[in-house]
């Protein structure tokens, strides 16, 4: 049972992925993660060129083992990043959006394995059609952009229509939730807000106490922030943009993009051709536009400052039922051991 497509695939020992979590997935993290023996996934999208460079090579000195990177391929320097990753070796390449053909055949090409993430059985079909070597398919119990329709149904919507392995999200925490997904076809398990909540993660304990005091109702689903199907725990910032009007939205959608932009050196010219691009064919506001376009920002203010009352916090569902902090290999191994005891379970003689 510990062998599947998806170990065979990437070289890791167990299928098990830990996300990329913007501000989260750092190299203490990954390192730790990979070290468990599963596949830890490196956050890029807030790091500069040489910041992503110098972070592949502190996992690279942490560890021996398999690690990916998550990319944004809509970035405007996604090409020189996946350079980056072809050069320092990196084993796989994840993405949150659907990279173009000609990224996924430059990766295959230099022999690292591409692994988007996908929320449709469209989108599966579409990248696997253009050379993609695995999935990751999040249903609506995940953290962060979610859509509507949950694990259950969208999982085996997906492994029915690719011939690809297929690593399912949303809603896995235990090895219970493992077996499930190997029983419907996936070749492993994806989990974020199950490795946010260990003690390898660099999250400040005051936000990691706030998701284990969470329960599952204290997980919703919000478009105040981006104007974009969001799931993440109920916060004070969260009721304020929800009770926002207009204009007091606008003040603070550009408030806070003038702190994203201080922290990223991104230009005000640059905010605002992406605000056009995520615009384009959504109905947003340009409050929306904006806090959408400095996201990144208020995840910082709670994953690495510390301000539950200022930031936004992304979780899956499965926040509710987590109330402890193992280490990775804690984690992984009692993963591991819960799989295999129910796998020996189901095989045994009645």
């Amino acid at each position: 049972m510990r062998e599947t497509a998806l170990t065979r695939l990437t070289g890791v020992r167990h299928p098990v992925v830990q996300t990329g979590m913007g501000w989260v997935a750092g190299p203490r993290l990954v390192s730790a993660t990979a070290n468990a023996g599963a596949l830890g996934i490196l956050a890029s999208a807030t790091m500069t060129l040489d910041q992503l460079r110098a972070a592949v090579r502190e996992v690279r000195a942490r560890t021996e083992a398999p690690f990916g990177v998550n990319l944004r391929a809509d970035a405007a320097d996604a090409g020189d990043r996946v350079r980056i990753l072809v050069e320092e070796g990196v084993r796989v390449a994840s993405f949150a959006l659907a990279p173009s053909r000609e990224l996924i055949g430059e990766l295959k090409e230099a022999g690292v394995v591409v692994m988007p993430t996908v929320g449709a059985r469209r989108h599966a079909e579409k990248v696997a059609a253009w050379g993609a070597d695995a999935v990751l398919v999040q249903g609506a119990e995940g953290g962060g952009h979610t859509g509507e329709v949950a694990t259950t149904v969208l999982l085996p919507q997906v492994v029915d229509a690719v011939d690809i392995p297929v690593v399912a999200a949303g809603g896995f925490f235990d090895g219970r939730g493992l077996v499930a997904a190997l029983v419907y076809g996936a070749a492993g398990v994806a989990m974020g807000t199950r490795f946010l909540l260990t003690s390898d993660s660099t999250v400040p304990d005051a936000v990691k106490a706030r998701y284990l005091a969470a329960t599952v109702r204290d997980v919703t689903v919000t478009r105040a922030v981006d104007g974009l199907p969001h799931r993440m725990l109920r916060t004070e910032l969260v009721d304020a943009l929800e009770r926002s009007g207009r204009v007091r939205g606008a003040v603070q959608a550009v408030r806070r993009a003038a702190g994203y932009r201080r922290l990223s050196g991104t230009s005000w010219r640059r905010l605002l051709q992406d605000g056009r691009a995520l615009k384009h064919g959504k109905d947003l506001t340009w409050s929306q536009v904006l806090l959408a376009a400095n996201t990144p920002m208020l995840l910082k203010a709670s994953m690495v400052d510390g301000r539950t009352d200022l930031g936004v916090m992304a979780s899956g569902q499965v926040a509710g039922v987590i109330d402890d902090l193992p280490s990775c290999a804690e984690l992984v191994e009692r993963i591991m051991k819960e799989a295999e005891d129910i796998c020996r379970g189901l095989t045994a003689p009645q």
